[in-house]
Formats: structure tokens, sequence, C-alpha cells
């Protein structure tokens, strides 16, 4: 898997840029179909933001986590990222099966 990594108003370090390959490296494992993400990591006065962006099966996933701790907000990005990720192959395992037709007799007006 592929990750592309940002900062705004951040210089990445390669203990960051570590920690961001070992946690979604985890994220990968699970969803082998997941082909790129990309990492956006932003300091602002009062918080540390994470955004991550992937498309999965055919859809736009965008997950963000906040923390006063990049790194525990890097945990959480992945965290959501993957509960995202479940929630999309879900709905598109429910689109794949039939759903059951109702059994409909033309009514007869004539009556």
């Amino acid at each position: 898997m592929q990750i592309q990594l940002s900062g705004h108003h951040v210089d990445i370090t390669d203990a960051i840029r570590e920690s961001v390959n070992t946690k979604f490296a985890k994220v990968s494992s699970h969803f082998p179909q997941l082909e790129s993400i990309s990492v956006t990591l932003t300091v602002e006065r009062a918080s540390q933001s994470v955004e991550v962006t992937t498309q999965y099966l055919g859809a736009a996933v965008a997950v963000q986590a906040a923390n006063h701790d990049m790194y525990a907000a890097i945990a959480q990005a992945a965290k959501k990222l993957e509960a995202a990720l479940a929630h999309r192959k879900g709905s598109v395992k429910s689109n794949r099966h039939e759903k059951p037709q109702l059994d409909q007799e033309p009514i007869d007006e004539a009556s």
C-alpha cells in the first residue's frame, strides 16, 4: 500500500513517518484491496489533527482525528479508518445479494 504523507505547519520527522507507516500497515493487512491513502498532518494552536482520505470499492472514504498529541491522533485516525472501511465493505456486500421480491397479484377491479 502506498502512503502519501504531507504536513501543514509541521515538519515530517522520521518518528512520525514510522508511526504512520506502522499504524496504517495494520489497516492495509485487514483490507488488501486498499491501494493508497493520503494522510495530512496539521498542527494548530490548540490541537493536532490527522486527515486520511482514500478510495475503497468505488467510493471515497475520509476520516479525521484530533488530539493534543500527534501520535495519539494518528492512532485514532487509523482506528476510525478501519471502522469506516469495514462499514463500506459491509454496505457493498449487502447490496450484492438479491433482495426478495414480493409476489403481488393484480387486483381485479371488474368485480
